[in-house]
């Protein structure tokens, strides 16, 4: 004789069902909000840095089409003869700089700037961290020896002596020429390959950077018994790290990310500032700030102050989302204020 039980019967509510699709992240979203109000204040910043990125002009929408200005009042090489050097005003709310720009406009364009490269240079980042990092902890042996004492190498040299002389040595200069020791070569480059290079050679620094971080969260998932039990029914190893090892360590690697485009950023305006970084007009917040702009900051200090807290907002919105979405994802530390 089967016997069946009603829920309600028994006093208790039935189960309520979990949300999926929209409601699921929107849920999420909320949960993070609540739980980490500065966390949600650092992602506000990001989310307000990309959306200037996306519409400070026609050029993504149309992809290429057209260049009209969207958020920003003017396009960011646009002069204004008879302007030069203005306070904030209505129709300037930055003022203007040196060369009659709108500094309102060009902030708004270097946030794309700094989005293009910030992103870029953690993606290359995320591939290195993840292949060798990953490939390292779990096969360790010779492999894993070789790979760290090349990581002590690259670490043992100083971060900005090693990015100006690989900058020097691989991209070109603001003059378009391509300097190697005491040989120079014009070779033409404009800023867009500049950017290439900026990217390239930053996203290999921190990707360098990121292995040792990988390596053992890599190491550390290889010791779980779930992973020697797949060992025992005789999975491979290809099949074990793209089905035990990388998922594990994804959460780590996003976490380390958030923070990273932050440092990406931060290191595009040091080297735009020294000259080798992306050369004039492109509005880059660390050219704004650059030894060739300084000479009328003690006259005009506030041509200063916008992009450098441009810069300083931006870093602080990645770290606060970075560190908030850590104790998010970490089990460890869920229980965190």
């Amino acid at each position: 004789m089967a016997v069946t039980l009603d829920i309600a019967q028994l006093g208790q509510e039935p189960l309520r069902e979990r949300p999926t699709g929209v409601a699921f992240w929107a849920a999420n979203i909320w949960n993070f909000c609540r739980r980490k109000p500065l966390g949600a204040f650092g992602g506000a910043i990001v989310v307000g840095m990309l959306l200037c990125a996306v519409f400070v002009d026609a050029g993504v929408l149309t992809l290429g089409a057209s260049n009209e200005p969207l958020l920003a009042p003017d396009g960011y090489d646009q002069q204004s003869f008879g302007t030069e050097n203005q306070d904030p005003s209505w129709s300037h709310p930055m003022g203007t700089d040196r060369a009659g720009r709108d500094i309102f406009s060009r902030v708004l364009y270097g946030a794309r700037i700094s989005a293009v490269i910030g992103f870029s240079c953690v993606l290359i980042s995320a591939i290195i961290a993840l292949l060798v990092g990953t490939i390292s902890g779990f096969f360790a042996g010779w492999f894993d020896t070789i790979v760290q004492r090349l990581v002590d190498i690259v670490l043992a040299i100083p971060a900005i002596i090693l990015l100006l002389f690989t900058l020097t040595v691989f991209a070109s200069r603001p003059d378009g020429k391509l300097g190697v020791f005491f040989l120079t070569v014009d070779l033409g480059l404009d800023a867009y390959e500049v950017m290439f290079w900026i990217i390239l050679i930053v996203g290999f620094l921190l990707g360098v950077n990121s292995i040792r971080v990988i390596r053992g969260a890599a190491i550390s998932t290889a010791n779980n018994q779930y992973v020697d039990a797949a060992r025992t029914i005789g999975a491979s190893n290809a099949r074990i790290i793209f089905r035990h090892i990388v998922p594990n360590v994804i959460p780590v690697l996003i976490v380390l990310s958030t923070v990273q485009v932050g440092a990406a950023i931060l290191i595009e305006a040091t080297i735009s500032f020294l000259g080798y970084g992306i050369p004039p007009p492109f509005p880059s917040w660390g050219v704004m700030l650059s030894r060739d702009a300084s000479s009328v900051f003690r006259q005009y200090p506030l041509q200063a102050v916008w992009p450098g807290l441009a810069i300083a907002l931006t870093v602080y919105g990645y770290n606060i989302f970075g560190d908030a979405l850590r104790d998010i994802l970490d089990p460890r530390l869920r229980g965190g204020r």
